[in-house]
């Protein structure tokens, strides 16, 4: 079976975020014990599983994503991957529809080769800020959202961006203030430098202590800064140590987010 390796929202190779791509023969997908296995196996924030469907539905591959210890509802970086995959490989042009558990989702390869995802906004809900929150992440928490069901994060507004570079989360702490994670977020101290907010995302309750680049987050992220900067084009960074950039525009209850992707590895799965 073959396997690829595809860095998801970079233009480089060792930059924006890893997955794990595996495009099964039709007919449903593995056990989902099996499907784990092989993701704990590649160890990446997740790895992604595809397969085709018959002509004329409402989409044309099935998609599922699990982390190494989890399956979870919606992945933006891994989506991209498998995009990129199918359109490198001849396995699909034009756009592509994927069924998941959030829904259809679309994807469009660009001129230059970029990717444009079209996801469900999240519906954002203030909320207190949780007791022990700015203690579990270092820093002071301004403002606190929920994300919604499918992402089941909660989105926190931190003070500028050197506070959201700064952080050194206690990750153990962190598992008991969200369902899936922690989205730390700030407006960019020089938009000039092509960003308009910056993020990071911890996940340590998935097994993903902090996501390199999460497409997810960025569907409330999206909506968060929108409101904010008074825009619905806008460019975030996620400032992970291998980071890379995200293009969203909002367009009501959904959200696009845009980036490159690069193939590392292709290989064979022998299992």
């Amino acid at each position: 079976m073959r396997i690829r390796i595809v860095d998801a929202f970079t233009d480089r190779p060792f930059a924006g975020n890893p997955a794990g791509v595996l495009l099964l023969d039709s007919g449903g997908f593995p056990d989902d014990a099996w499907l784990q296995r092989v993701a704990a196996e590649v160890n990446h924030p997740e790895t992604a599983f595809a397969h085709p469907l018959p002509a004329g539905g409402d989409a044309d591959w099935a998609l599922r994503w699990f982390t190494p210890t989890a399956e979870v509802d919606m992945c933006g970086h891994a989506t991209l991957a498998t995009a990129h995959v199918l359109h490198t490989t001849g396995a699909a042009t034009g756009t592509v529809r994927f069924s998941a558990r959030c829904g259809i989702l679309a994807t469009t390869v660009r001129e230059g080769g970029a990717y444009t995802l079209d996801f469900p906004t999240a519906p954002l809900t203030g909320t207190p800020v949780p007791d022990g929150v700015s203690k579990a992440l270092g820093a002071e928490v301004l403002s606190a959202h929920d994300t919604g069901p499918h992402i089941g994060d909660l989105l926190v507004e931190l003070a500028d961006e050197s506070a959201v570079r700064a952080l050194t989360p206690d990750f153990a702490a962190l598992v008991a203030h969200s369902g899936r994670g922690i989205i730390a977020t700030a407006a960019a101290e020089d938009p000039s430098r092509g960003y308009d907010f910056v993020s990071r995302c911890f996940f340590p309750r998935v097994g993903v202590d902090e996501d390199p680049v999460t497409g997810s987050a960025h569907t409330a992220l999206a909506p968060f800064w929108s409101a904010r900067l008074g825009r619905d084009e806008l460019t975030g960074l996620q400032a992970s140590a291998r980071s890379g950039l995200v293009a969203v525009s909002l367009r009501g209850d959904r959200t696009l987010l845009t980036g490159g992707a690069v193939t590392v590895i292709d290989g064979e799965l022998f299992a």
